[in-house]
């Protein structure tokens, strides 16, 4: 960093993920936080350039205040859907976005730089480590090799179509095809069904019913082992559900993957395979960049850290593979780290 930096300077990180974009303004010096801003997606392969560049100048103008916009001297954001390769379209797309967006609102950054989500939640791990493992699993997952900084080896984050085996997005498409699959006959019966219903809005009277064993207390019986659903209520269950999930953008089935959680912590056995199908996943996906023992995974993203869904069952299966998973809340300090570097 140049030497006549002082706390005049500032640099903003950014963490634009699939879901929403965070920007975090800070002290170029000692990388005190001055600010923060938040906008939509910033999947830079999936959001359109006008888009993203709304969603960057929405975070970053809340962010930095108006008179403080000629003082940044870096900015640096990891993006979904990019990489550290120059020419690789999603980050191409990202730079074009950001340099838009910071011109909109009158940034004379002087070093703009751009990364990947996973490599600068990676940076954003105690000690901003260079070289190590690395995996996010919210809306989207994949995980990382990352080398000098830079992912040198990817597994999945292949998109909701092709991959992201154990995402946020798996997780509700998961539990819809759990819900469509009990109303058509194929599955168990689950309480997936009904939360899902709730969630998509459809009406009450579509809606299963659990009908308990006489006799039985209720806490003696899964939600909805036992149900009164006639045939007529299942068609129509699930000619209301196709097309309210069709209506939305595919990704948006990532909202449901709370259900699942809550589901299964209800002792539901149909979201509690899926819970574990899901971390069965992510340790494949660890698993394929053929970790040493006593290797560190950085770990970022909705599913995962203290309160996450997936923390528990991972953690046991990775401190299987002599693996330590290490949660970093997002990758807007990492963000930061890097920029800060590029001052």
């Amino acid at each position: 960093m140049n030497s006549d930096l002082n706390q005049d300077h500032y640099v903003v990180g950014l963490d634009a993920g699939g879901t929403r974009t965070r920007a975090v303004l800070a002290a170029a010096r000692d990388g005190r936080v001055t600010g923060e801003g938040t906008g939509g997606p910033g999947n830079a392969l999936t959001v359109p350039e006008p888009e993203l560049t709304d969603h960057l100048a929405e975070a970053i103008g809340q962010a930095v205040p108006e008179p403080l916009r000629t003082r940044i001297v870096a900015v640096a954001g990891g993006f979904a859907g990019a990489s550290g390769t120059a020419d690789e379209p999603g980050r191409l797309r990202a730079r074009a976005a950001l340099t838009a967006a910071l011109g909109r609102l009158g940034v004379p950054a002087a070093e703009i730089a751009v990364w990947s989500d996973i490599e600068a939640a990676f940076a954003a791990a105690p000690g901003h480590p260079a070289d190590g493992l690395a995996l996010v699993a919210g809306t989207g997952a994949v995980a990382a090799r990352v080398t000098g900084r830079v992912c040198t080896a990817i597994a999945d984050g292949d998109g909701w179509l092709l991959g992201d085996d154990g995402s946020g997005f798996w997780m509700g498409r998961a539990a819809v095809r759990a819900a469509l699959r009990m109303a058509d006959g194929r599955g168990a019966p689950t309480a997936l069904a009904v939360s899902v219903g709730r969630a998509l809005g459809l009406p009450e009277e579509v809606l299963p019913v659990a009908v308990l064993p006489v006799g039985v207390p209720a806490d003696d019986v899964l939600p909805y082992d036992a149900t009164d659903w006639t045939r007529e209520q299942r068609e129509a269950y699930r000619m209301h559900v196709l097309p309210a999930v069709m209506a939305e953008p595919p990704i948006r089935l990532a909202r449901l993957a709370p259900l699942v959680a809550e589901a299964a912590r209800d002792k539901d056995a149909t979201a509690g395979a899926i819970l574990a199908d899901a971390a069965d996943q992510l340790t494949e996906t660890v698993r394929a960049l053929e970790p040493g023992r006593g290797e560190r995974v950085v770990a970022t993203g909705g599913l995962l850290g203290p309160d996450g869904p997936l923390t528990a069952p991972l953690t046991v299966r990775l401190d299987a593979l002599g693996l330590t998973l290490d949660w970093v809340s997002d990758g807007s300090a990492g963000a930061v780290a890097l920029a800060r570097l590029r001052a």
